[in-house]
């Protein structure tokens, strides 16, 4: 049985669109968010694998830019919709969809490739690491107190259309994409994902709400939510369920945790995904009532290491050469020595000892400085080859700010 591996042609798009919703369980997507992914999809960056006339294998990447330590916005592949058909496991499918991507994705000039694992252990083998991670917890409004800074109460709070209130939330947004590593400059027709809101996996909660927070008429922040109602024999214990929240001062960003924590006929305010370092579990009075965890979130591969490195910039003086694996990407292999600071960085290939190695996996789990080159090394994933290297790098390339992907794709 022989395949054929091919771009996508925008008239094969339902055929391999339904091996993907397939390959996730076969439950048929909303027509609103299929429609969605339809407009988003691009053909000439997706592929497919096709045996006969049947769709057995898919693989797209979106072209974003990404944010990344030093505030620079890096072109970056957003590997997406990757799936192989049931009938068609271990016979290299996969392996060969990530060979030509990777070769496309150099080929048009991306330093970066980024994913969301629906299994982590997946894309590690095809050089990509876990660059950042996300927190989910659920508030307990009924026992936890806020406390918020000076200001707070200068913020106006005003409901909203959330599609009227679009335009107002993406500025907000596009301000914030530089200040956090990880996270994704906006293309037109993406301003259409937060709106998102089938009422079929809504799981029993209101359509989607919007509140903007405002100072002096201009609009500083902005949450996206949704209201569970439950009710026992006590009486009412609803939830708040947040989607989205941004904010571009403490203030606005404690008014509008404030606001999330005190609406009526709830006791609580869950969400799934927040960054790690996020501002309300400095607000609120009890940690524990409000049961945190964490998840790996973006898995990152450097697809071009000399760029990509040469694309951040690093919060302390760095001079060091890596001693890189990667049988993947092979124009990787070898030494680069990398010099930098916090106005810039050159990455070149060398001749001269190396001082640390490891593969292009833990680069790219180190690259947006959400985990530690040390904490690497003690897994015995890194190799210090000089003394005083590993400390020196691993300080150069964390963040003052956890990175963060704030949506999936």
């Amino acid at each position: 049985m022989t395949t054929e591996l091919r771009v996508l042609d925008a008239a094969e798009w339902d055929a391999w669109y339904g091996t993907l919703e397939l390959a996730f369980g076969g439950v048929p997507e909303s027509p609103e968010e299929r429609r969605l992914w339809q407009d988003l999809t691009e053909h000439e960056r997706s592929i497919g694998v096709w045996d006969g006339e049947s769709c057995v294998g898919t693989a797209g990447a979106f072209t974003f830019r990404m944010s990344v330590p030093g505030g620079a916005i890096v072109p970056t592949a957003g590997v997406t919709m990757v799936s192989v058909a049931a009938t068609h496991r271990r016979r290299g499918i996969l392996s060969s969809m990530m060979r030509r991507q990777l070769d496309d994705v150099r080929a048009w000039g991306e330093p970066l490739a980024v994913l969301t694992a629906s299994e982590p252990e997946i894309y590690g083998r095809f050089g990509y690491g876990i660059a950042t991670y996300q927190t989910r917890a659920t508030i307990d409004t009924t026992r936890v107190r806020l406390t918020v800074p000076e200001g707070t109460d200068e913020v106006v709070l005003r409901q909203a259309d959330p599609a009227k209130a679009a335009a107002a939330r993406e500025a907000v947004y596009a301000r914030l994409v530089p200040r956090r590593p990880g996270m994704l400059a906006r293309r037109p027709e993406w301003e259409r994902l937060p709106l998102l809101d089938p009422e079929g996996e809504r799981g029993g909660a209101s359509p989607q709400h919007c509140v903007l927070a405002e100072r002096d008429g201009e609009v500083i922040g902005y949450a996206l939510y949704a209201i569970k109602p439950e009710w026992s024999h006590t009486g009412s214990d609803g939830a708040v369920v947040l989607k989205d929240l941004g904010a571009l001062d403490p203030a606005a960003e404690a008014a509008l945790w404030r606001f999330l924590c005190s609406i009526d006929l709830t006791s609580s305010v869950r969400f799934h995904s927040r960054p790690v370092d996020d501002a309300w579990q400095h607000l609120v009075s009890d940690i524990r009532r409000c049961s945190p965890t964490q998840k790996d979130s973006m898995h990152l591969r450097l697809v071009e290491v000399g760029a990509a490195l040469e694309a951040r910039t690093y919060q302390a003086p760095v001079d060091v050469v890596f001693e890189v694996e990667d049988a993947f990407c092979p124009w990787n292999e070898g030494r680069w020595r990398l010099t930098g600071d916090a106005k810039g960085a050159v990455c070149v290939c060398t001749d001269e000892a190396a001082d640390l190695s490891l593969s292009v996996r833990e680069l790219g789990a180190a690259y947006l400085g959400g985990t530690s080159l040390v904490s690497l090394a003690a897994a015995g994933r890194v190799r210090e080859l000089r003394d005083g290297a590993l400390v020196e790098a691993s300080v150069a390339f964390g963040s003052p700010v956890a990175p963060w992907l704030p949506h999936g794709f």
